[in-house]
């Protein structure tokens, strides 16, 4: 149960060690940052869980990731203006009961998410 994320670089092939994300809670235009960590080697926080179970709320959040700064610590040569910099992931939590897993897939040129389990 909780919240969690895990980040896969799909150019590479690999878990986006050493990105940046920073999670917020939402309400309306208003976002307050809760914590910002640095991924693991596997592409995870490195300190487990976003949320316990028994802290996840009901409500909106956001999760941010320095996707132009992971790849560019990657070596990778990316055009100025980059096509992606920060991606910004909004959603909801209905079921505070329910494990959250908010996975990001991530090249320099596309992402894709979904809730994970």
């Amino acid at each position: 149960m909780g919240l969690s994320t895990h980040v896969l670089d799909t150019m590479h092939g690999t878990p986006a060690a050493g990105m940046q994300v920073a999670l917020y809670t939402t309400q309306g235009e208003q976002a307050t940052l809760v914590k910002s960590f640095v991924l693991n080697a596997d592409g995870r926080n490195p300190d487990g869980l976003l949320y316990e179970h028994a802290d996840l709320k009901v409500g909106t959040y956001r999760l941010v990731f320095d996707v132009a700064g992971y790849f560019r610590g990657c070596g990778v040569s990316l055009p100025e203006p980059n096509f992606l910099n920060l991606v910004s992931l909004d959603f909801g939590v209905a079921h505070a009961d329910q494990h959250y897993h908010v996975p990001l897939l991530v090249s320099p040129w596309s992402y894709s998410t979904y809730r994970g389990s």
